[in-house]
This record gives structure tokens, sequence and C-alpha cells, in this order.
């Protein structure tokens, strides 16, 4: 069984530029997910997939290994993560000659992950052969069976998720998760049976939700910085 942890990351980012490497707490943020990766038992081998040298660069001084650089055409603003995935996997194949069985990738946005968070998704998936992706998330604020609302075609708002009866309590509500890309694990034949990973079986592995904070803005960034000041 051979599993490759990926840390995918291209140069361009608009919501925050320079995230990848952006300093967090004197740190580049790409720091904290490598040094994750690296401390997670059940991953044979941690690589960074990125257009960027200079991501490249700081990756290396943390540890991580760089075997390549990413096309062009897989780092435009349009491109999905899942060809991204296949070409890491397959390149990594060709380079090293091993066979990988689950490709684990995690991602530079969510810093606050621990090795026992990836190592628990990837158990979990290790643990069902039926499964073909296990994704980390987290209980939600909002629930779409009870208090999150949709626009209708004639402009009125009602509940996202209808049950037989209203539900008049949170705790009454199905069970529902946010994901987080702390780790998504996917089976190596899932990569080519689907077009992504909405389409294959997939299961939640549950973090905590202080772990879980995704970085897309100044604000998270602030949020993060909080939460590891306060610990």
């Amino acid at each position: 069984m051979f599993i490759l942890g990926t840390i995918c990351c291209r140069g361009g980012s608009k919501g925050v530029p320079g995230k990848n490497i952006k300093p967090l707490l004197g740190k580049p943020l790409i720091a904290y997910t490598i040094e994750t990766a690296l401390n997670t038992p059940l991953i044979n081998d941690v690589i960074i997939s990125t257009d960027s040298i200079q991501i490249a660069d700081v990756a290396k001084q943390f540890g991580a290994n760089v075997p390549f650089m990413r096309p062009d055409d897989l780092a435009t603003d349009t491109a999905s993560k899942w060809p991204v995935f296949i070409h890491a996997l397959e390149t990594y194949q060709k380079m090293f000659g091993v066979t990988v069985d689950y490709l684990v990738d995690m991602d530079v946005t969510v810093p606050l992950k621990l090795p026992i968070d990836i190592n628990g998704a990837i158990q979990k998936a290790l643990d069902d052969t039926n499964v073909d992706v296990v994704i980390t998330g987290y209980e939600p604020e909002r629930n779409p069976y009870f208090n999150m609302m949709e626009i209708n075609p004639n402009g009125f708002a009602e509940i996202v998720k209808k049950g037989e009866k209203p539900i008049v309590r949170r705790q009454d509500a199905p069970e529902v998760y946010s994901l987080t890309p702390a780790a998504y694990v996917i089976k190596k034949s899932a990569l080519y049976e689907f077009e992504h990973w909405s389409k294959a079986k997939c299961k939640i592995y549950p973090m905590p939700r202080e772990r879980a904070v995704d970085i897309d803005t100044e604000i998270d960034f602030k949020i993060v910085e909080f939460l590891m000041n306060n610990k």
C-alpha cells in the first residue's frame, strides 16, 4: 500500500495575493501544511505540485519534495484540481517507479490541521474498501434543513432542504457537514472512474471546527492568527 501526499498550490491567488507563502506568525503559510504532512505516519511520501518557482523554493526550505513543476495549463483560474491530482500521481509514478494506491491532498489554506486529522481520514478510507473518497468536514453553524434559505423562481425565500414536516429544533435536523480541504483521501481508481469527487462514493471524517478554518480572505488570516495566539 503506497499513499502519496500532495500539496497543490499555484502561484496566482486573487483573494489574498501571494497567499500560499504569505507569512503567518512569522512562517510562510505553506510551511504549516508541509510540517503536518511530513509528520503524518500513514503517508509514504509528500510532494508539492506548483507552477511557481518562488513557492517551490520556499517549500524546499521547509523540507518538502518538489520533483517536478506543474504545467501552465493546470495552473489557471479555471483549472480543476482533479486533473492536477492525476498529473501529480502519474508523473510521480513514472519518476520513482512506484504504484500509488491512494492520493491524499492537503490544502495549504487549512494551517491549523494536525497529523491526527489527516491520519484519521486516511484510516477511514483504508477501513472501507467500498469508499472512493474521504473528505474532512466539520459541523457547520447553519443547517439547510433548519436555518438556511434559498430564493425560489418567484422571488420568495424558502428553506433549502424540506422534510415531510417542518423541523422546529436544530437537534432534530439531519446531520450535515461543511467541507474543509484539510484532506481529500482519494483512491487511485476513483481519479479515472469519476470526473469529480462529488460523483464518487464519499465519506466524511469529522474534525474540530477550530482546526478546520479555511483561509480565503484577509479576515480569515486574522481569525487564524487569533486562534494560534490563544491556544
